[in-house]
């Protein structure tokens, strides 16, 4: 076990938080070098300033008293992590310490972002929720160049972040490091976050990470997947080791291409019509800065009985990275904010509690691929109300088909923008790259 001789601990609040729009762009799904216009340009000027004046970002960074490496775990202040892709970049580049991070956008952002959506104003909800991860990811430059400036200064060097939720490191370890941020020393918390049972933060647009730290600069010359700044967005910092690895390339550098993630040649239970028509008036989806997806799907039927009472639920679901292959995370059912037809349900007026439980329990294919969704035997029925299990799962078979297809949609649009750029003349590509 190391005890650490060198400590450091920050904490605060930014009155300023500058986002690059680069890095917006990317978040909302568009390929690089993509200029807003129009409605877009309008709607994420609208979630900066208003995130400007109601936005309360914080960070906090503590380095660890205690560091150890033991078998396949790592132990950090006498607490054990299970992550193997960490182990392996701390051992390759002999880190000697860590430092933990916290950075949270705050909950105004996403209390106005709920409010947006229960005024059925998806477009303000999406792109206000985008700002939010943009803001996280900010942070956590801003807070990794922080401890650059401070590990130079004693002849060390900061290794990229990394945090539960990445690939293997299981995200349900993430209480156990929050519990471990909330050991300060001198700096409290900037502010509350707490985790649930999965792993989920609250507020969502938060994020826990660990940074290495070594003393054996050279060495990370000749690894240079541990160079954080290919990783970091931070322009003017004074320690920049490699160039940024999403910085524009010149034209005639092959793009990477990504293989599918999804299967495009998908064959729905229902036709590609109604799907379009319900990915853009009822769905609506945002990633995180861990590369995870929340989906947010609004249901409208009828009770069977009662004269056809309208009703109202909302589907929630969390997805992982695209390299993963969605998979399916988290899954949630329940009535709309205010809704009161579901409770004209037959079923919820014989069992009202059994119902509901029953609703909020079931998480069809929870774990598997999105993919998995194109095999799922289950029986059509036309019922709009949610009284029986067969409706209730095909009800999910359609909320996730709808899911399915609109990333689909979107990696086909942004393959073909991707191919339209690289068939563009240089000259027309150095007017339009900003």
């Amino acid at each position: 076990m190391r005890q650490i001789a060198e400590t450091i601990e920050l904490a605060g609040t930014f009155p300023e938080v500058n986002v690059q729009p680069a890095e917006y762009v990317r978040l909302l799904g568009y390929p690089r070098g993509w200029q807003l216009e129009g409605r877009a340009q309008e709607l994420a000027e609208w979630a900066r300033n208003w995130y400007g004046q109601n936005g309360r970002p914080w960070f906090y960074a503590r380095q660890a008293e205690e560091f150890e490496i033991a078998g396949e775990n790592l132990r950090i202040d006498g607490v054990a992590f299970s992550s193997k892709r960490l182990k392996e970049t701390l051992v390759q580049a002999d880190a000697h310490s860590v430092v933990l991070v916290a950075v949270g956008a705050g909950v105004e952002a996403e209390d106005e972002a709920h409010r947006r959506w229960e005024e059925e104003k998806p477009d303000e909800y999406f792109f206000l929720e985008m700002y939010g991860s943009a803001v996280v990811e900010h942070l956590t430059t801003h807070t990794g160049a922080r401890l650059c400036d401070w590990a130079e200064q004693h002849r060390m060097a900061v290794l990229p972040h990394y945090s539960p939720g990445y690939p293997e490191w299981d995200v349900a370890e993430q209480p156990r490091l929050l519990e471990l941020l909330k050991r300060t020393r001198k700096e409290p918390l900037p502010s509350c976050v707490e985790a649930l049972d999965s792993g989920m933060l609250r507020p969502k647009k938060t994020l826990l990470a660990v940074f290495g730290l070594t003393r054996h600069t050279d060495r990370l010359r000749q690894l240079t997947g541990l160079i954080p700044c290919e990783n970091c967005s931070f322009g003017p910092c004074q320690y920049r080791r490699a160039p940024y690895r999403r910085a524009a390339q010149p034209f005639g550098e092959q793009l990477p291409v990504r293989a599918p993630a999804l299967d495009r040649n998908a064959q729905y239970s229902v036709n590609r019509k109604a799907l379009k028509r319900w990915a853009e008036e009822r769905l609506s989806i945002a990633e995180w800065d861990d590369g995870s997806l929340e989906a947010v799907f609004r249901y409208d039927g009828t009770t069977c009985t009662n004269m056809g009472r309208p009703l109202t639920f909302h589907y929630r679901v969390k997805l992982g990275p695209r390299a993963e292959g969605y998979p399916i995370r988290e899954q949630r059912c329940v009535p709309a904010v205010g809704d009161t037809g579901h409770t004209h349900m037959c079923r919820y007026i014989e069992d009202p509690v059994g119902l509901m439980d029953a609703i909020e329990s079931e998480r069809p294919l929870n774990g598997e691929r999105l993919d998995a969704v194109l095999s799922w035997q289950r029986a059509p029925s036309v019922a709009g109300c949610f009284c029986e299990s067969s409706s209730r799962v095909h009800k999910w078979g359609l909320v996730l088909e709808t899911i399915h297809y609109a990333l689909v949609q979107r990696e086909l649009v942004q393959r073909e923008l991707v191919q339209r750029e690289l068939m563009q003349p240089e000259s027309a590509r150095e007017r339009d790259t900003p």
